[in-house]
């Protein structure tokens, strides 16, 4: 059996009991985070606006648009739900800026609505299978510039959607492949400061669900689609990775695992960086006008990311989110790093202009490993005006598969969540969404948490 088929049965055939108790568990709060920052970045104005076109475009009511009891066609649900839960970037990825969870969940919940419901044992394993597909298709993957979040996420939310909507073997391989021909989007997105970053989540969302029901329909996609003379290996693997990296222990260990979960609202190649200045100003105690200068090393691939000038564009929210001086100089200015602080006014403060002025921003190859792409890795050295150095390297910022979250952290971020809300939810239904979800693998309909995420 080739690569291809033997992913498309993967995902078909794995049963509940197969999968490891601490990655069910994981993937729980994956779903926790992610249902939260869909709660705080529904009052996002381009998600306002993103729920209105939708409405606008009509057609069956299959799925809901969340935090509202509107409906629309599920393609059209996965779409905008998959923006709302990306909207703060607070949500998790996978090294170097794969953000799955943020359209695998919105769209297996699209697909559970789809599919008339879905028990909450069969729902943690298709967003589990998905999200595995995802970080092994990621793991043989090199994207210089390419969005990761374009390239694998799609083909992960087809898998889990695929899944609940009951696809065998056969059709699951046609609607990865075609999957695969959707996937697409440039981190130049990310580096111009504009909200087709946000527009990337619900793309791949929206394709997920249409692939499968062209799956359902026979519409059949290219079966060597991973290993073929244009597929996946060579298109984003460079041809440096074989079919069985691919396959590598699939099924027995789970590269889902070295996803990071954000403490902080802002691109993964700043969280290191932001934890260091947070470090340092909390041990030292100096204060924003005693800074002369401040020097950031990041990888190379990060500093490609998010290490060049800080300018406010159109979309001041995704200026900050995507450069390392600005998160920095907020750390030092108001020793945190919050989603109130990624909000217009904030941005603008002349404190923080003044501040990111001092920031230098540099690559360092010695941070990155060997032939990848996935080192988050920072130093970050602060030069008083008295001449005095404080430096520190932060490899793991919290949150990171070496320095993971606590169970009370994972319930702390969705209330954080919940708390910056504009429309604030009943505290019954939150205190209910944690509790549902502790228990998902017991619920008989997923369906049920929907109405809980609407304030009316």
């Amino acid at each position: 059996m080739n690569t291809e088929k033997r992913l498309a049965s993967y995902v078909a055939q794995t049963k509940y009991e197969e999968l490891p108790r601490e990655t069910v568990h994981f993937v729980r709060n994956l779903t926790l985070g992610v249902l939260g920052t869909t709660i705080a970045g529904a009052a996002e104005q381009d998600c306002r606006r993103m729920r209105e076109l939708v409405k606008g475009w009509g057609g069956k009511p299959e799925a809901t648009i969340m935090t509202s009891s509107d409906k629309v066609p599920a393609h059209a649900a996965a779409f905008v739900n998959s923006i709302m839960a990306r909207a703060l970037d607070y949500e998790d990825g996978l090294p170097p800026g794969v953000h799955f969870s943020a359209s695998i969940v919105p769209t297996a919940f699209a697909a559970a609505e789809l599919a008339g419901g879905c028990a909450g044992k069969e729902f943690l394993t298709a967003v589990t299978l998905g999200s595995e597909v995802a970080a092994k298709l990621n793991s043989c993957s090199f994207y210089d510039g390419f969005d990761p979040t374009g390239i694998v996420s799609g083909i992960g939310a087809t898998a889990a959607a695929g899944r609940i909507m009951g696809l065998d073997a056969g059709q699951m391989l046609d609607a990865l492949a075609l999957a695969f021909n959707k996937a697409g989007g440039s981190f130049q997105c990310n580096i111009d400061g504009v909200l087709a970053v946000r527009a990337i989540q619900g793309f791949v969302s929206q394709g997920a669900i249409i692939c499968v029901q062209l799956a359902q329909q026979a519409i059949t996609g290219p079966p060597n689609f991973i290993e073929g003379v244009y597929g996946y290996l060579h298109l984003y693997g460079r041809d440096r990775f074989k079919s069985d990296d691919v396959l590598r222990v699939l099924g027995t260990s789970f590269d889902l695992h070295e996803t990071l979960v954000k403490k902080y609202p802002s691109c993964g190649c700043t969280l290191s960086a932001t934890e260091a200045a947070l470090d340092l100003v909390k041990e030292h105690q100096f204060l924003p006008e005693e800074v002369a200068r401040v020097d950031i090393r990041l990888t190379p691939y990060c500093c490609n990311l998010v290490g060049h000038p800080f300018k406010i564009g159109a979309s001041p929210r995704v200026d900050a989110q995507f450069n390392v001086q600005y998160c920095v100089a907020n750390a030092i200015l108001r020793r945190g790093s919050g989603l109130s602080h990624f909000e217009e006014p904030a941005i603008r403060d002349p404190k923080i202009s003044r501040l990111v002025e001092s920031i230098v921003v540099t690559p360092d190859p010695d941070l990155q490993e060997p032939g990848s792409e996935r080192s988050l890795a920072s130093h970050v050295k602060v030069t008083m005006k008295t001449g005095v150095i404080h430096e520190k390297m932060v490899k793991q910022a919290k949150g990171m598969p070496g320095n993971p979250m606590s169970q009370q952290e994972y319930v702390e971020h969705f209330m954080d969540c919940v708390d910056y809300a504009p429309k604030r939810l009943q505290e019954k239904n939150a205190a209910r969404i944690v509790s549902t979800i502790e228990r998902l693998e017991e619920v008989a309909d997923v369906c049920e948490l929907i109405p809980l995420l609407s304030a009316g």
